[in-house]
């Protein structure tokens, strides 16, 4: 990552001779990091090697938000936009494209299988301690990773699992590999790290004033975006039982063996009593941009980018989501009319200053400040004058990329796809509590347990939320903002859309109450008290509804960060009433609000074909 191991790239690839290959193993003059004699048996070359792979991942960093939210549906492109920012918004990605480029993902993936293939895992200190085995577990996550956004976005990509050194090894014939072999392959070489290496990483310090541990993968969330991936295509409610369990592993795992990594309780919400509707209280924080490493982090995986452009590895992020001096002001990616819609469709429920009375936000309000209030926090507009020419100027900001470095993976993240992996394995009361309330085993004891079957209630409670590690807010406390605990749990769509414990608009399906009977015969009808449990037909019917809630959620909470096309992509695998490509086509359609559907963009988007790229007729055949 600086001169000094640049030069050491260089050096030593060019012993080696690599040739060029006309198709995407081209080996580049750095394409892989070489250690003496192909053995990875000392600290110097393993480090080299670990931060190689990690500079490789640079250059894939833009273009893993980029893929994942322009071909969304709650961003625009402006005028100022380039051809392949514009190509990658209509479904038209040419082979020229500098987004388009597999050979960046095979980059990362030859050095990954280089280091498995040659770091000395058997190696041990004086302490009988392995010496590389952290490094081999996060390189194997890495590649792991790699794989999985090249068939997201390829759908179909050849399969290598052993170091190309030669012109002769990159024309070999590879299998092709789909989204559900890759997730396979990768769950089964993973799941033996976890036990004892899953909460591991390389002790490498800060790099660039970073620290270390941040530019890693862990491997728990990565085996639940394996199996929620594989989950969603085959429909196996064990599946779904396996990517809630990794999720939770990290969770629990995250600050120490059976410890706490809480939502926290960040929110915006209005004043509490008023109805003036010009105060807003609570506090999101700068936890989308700070990049310490803390028990509280929201921040848990990115990819580090140079400071300066001229460093080679420069994220064009800030320029493309933010106007500055480098764009003129102008920006490429606005939010789109679906994204504002989406955020004023929210019911936003206010809380008097007693805790125990509500109303809601009128609708209409100006600045953004109707329904959800994350989009007001992290997205403003205003106007500069241009120095130069005196010409006025509309400006654009989204305050989710002001750093140089990419973020990947973060904690509410992480709960989203912890509730949407809950909701497919056949628990939507549970994944509908850590948007509603926040998770811990008193709300599974109150709203979960007495729905459940006993089996169902058994493999739930593997899932240990401690009450005291995880104190769920109240409603007093939220109202007042004074505590006599320490409460750091809230759900989810209490970020940014008031109190949604008591909100009236954000329910569940339920089955209906018996009528009461009088049973003891003194002309007065019994209040019911069985609860029944939830029926096969009503768990599928909240499924669905927790599942819209779920996408709505994703939508307002990581709107702009890269998840949004794969996020729809993988809600559109388990439609029943539609088919995949219906939903998806006509939900990215409606990037200009609901009323004026891009007709030709559906059209396209319902030939499952035009969902991946391809590459000279090479890759992404579908």
């Amino acid at each position: 990552m600086n001169t000094k191991f640049n030069k050491f790239i260089f050096g030593l690839c060019a012993c080696c001779g690599l040739l060029s290959c006309s198709d995407f193993f081209d080996q580049e003059p750095d394409h892989i990091i070489f250690a003496e004699e192909n053995h990875l048996s000392n600290a110097t070359d393993t480090i080299y090697s670990v931060t190689g792979i990690l500079n490789k991942l640079q250059a894939i960093g833009d273009r893993t938000v980029l893929l994942g939210e322009v071909r969304g549906d709650l961003v625009d492109i402006t005028s100022y936009a380039n051809k392949d920012i514009r190509e990658i918004a209509e479904f038209n990605i040419s082979d020229d494209n500098a987004y388009n480029v597999p050979r960046d993902y095979y980059a990362v993936i030859n050095n990954c299988n280089y280091f498995i293939a040659n770091v000395d895992t058997a190696m041990k200190n004086n302490r009988n301690e392995y010496l590389f085995m952290r490094e081999y577990a996060a390189v194997k996550a890495i590649r792991a990773w790699t794989y999985l956004q090249l068939v997201l976005n390829y759908n179909k990509v050849p399969f290598v699992t052993e170091p190309i050194l030669s012109k002769q090894d990159a024309e070999k014939s590879y299998p092709d590999y789909d989204l559900q072999a890759i997730c396979e392959y990768f769950i089964n070489d993973l799941a033996p790290l976890t036990e004892r290496w899953g909460n591991e990483y390389p002790r490498y310090g800060t790099i660039r004033g970073n620290d270390s541990r941040l530019f890693y993968f862990p491997i728990n969330i990565v085996l639940g975006d394996l199996n929620l991936w594989l989950a969603s295509t085959t429909g196996s409610t064990t599946t779904y039982r396996e990517a809630a369990y990794r999720y939770y592993k990290y969770i629990n795992e995250r600050n120490g063996d059976n410890s706490a990594y809480p939502t926290g309780i960040n929110y915006y919400q209005w004043e509490p009593g008023t109805t003036n509707w010009d105060g807003i209280s609570g506090y999101i924080s700068g936890s989308l941009t700070s990049e310490n490493y803390a028990a509280n982090s929201e921040i848990i995986t990115m990819i580090a980018g140079d400071s300066i452009p001229a460093e080679g590895n420069y994220s064009e992020l800030r320029n493309l989501f933010n106007s500055n001096v480098d764009n003129n002001y102008h920006v490429s990616i606005v939010p789109s009319q679906y994204m504002f819609d989406l955020s004023e469709s929210q019911k936003h429920c206010c809380l008097g200053t007693n805790g125990t009375t509500t109303y809601y936000v009128p609708e209409g309000l100006t600045n953004h400040r109707s329904g959800d209030l994350r989009l007001y926090w992290y997205y403003s507009w205003g106007w500069a004058t241009n120095r130069d020419t005196g010409e006025r100027m509309e400006t654009s900001y989204i305050d989710k990329h002001t750093t140089q470095n990419i973020h990947i993976y973060r904690r509410y993240m992480l709960y989203l796809r912890l509730a949407e992996a809950l909701n497919g394995a056949g628990f939507p009361r549970a994944a509908f509590q850590i948007l509603s309330t926040g998770l811990n085993n008193e709300i599974k004891d109150e709203y979960v347990y007495p729905y459940c079957s006993e089996s169902d209630s058994i493999w739930l409670s593997r899932l240990d939320f401690d009450n005291e590690r995880y104190q769920v807010y109240t409603a007093i406390e939220y109202a007042t903002g004074r505590s006599q605990r320490s409460p750091n749990t809230i759900g989810i769509h209490t970020h940014g859309s008031g109190w949604t414990p008591m909100n009236e608009y954000y329910k569940l399906p339920e089955a209906p109450m018996p009528d009461p009977v009088d049973e003891d015969g003194d002309g007065i009808p019994d209040e019911p008290v069985i609860i029944a449990k939830d029926t096969p037909e009503l768990i599928k019917k909240q499924q669905e509804v927790v599942d819209a809630l779920l996408l709505n959620e994703c939508g307002l909470e990581l709107a702009f960060e890269g998840t949004r096309f794969y996020d729809i992509m993988r809600f559109a695998f388990r439609q029943t009433e539609k088919t995949p490509e219906e939903f998806l086509a006509e939900q990215v359609a409606t990037r200009r609000g609901k009323d004026k559907v891009d007709e030709t963009l559906k059209g396209r988007l319902m030939n499952r074909n035009n969902w991946y790229l391809k590459w000279k007729g090479q890759i992404g055949l579908y």
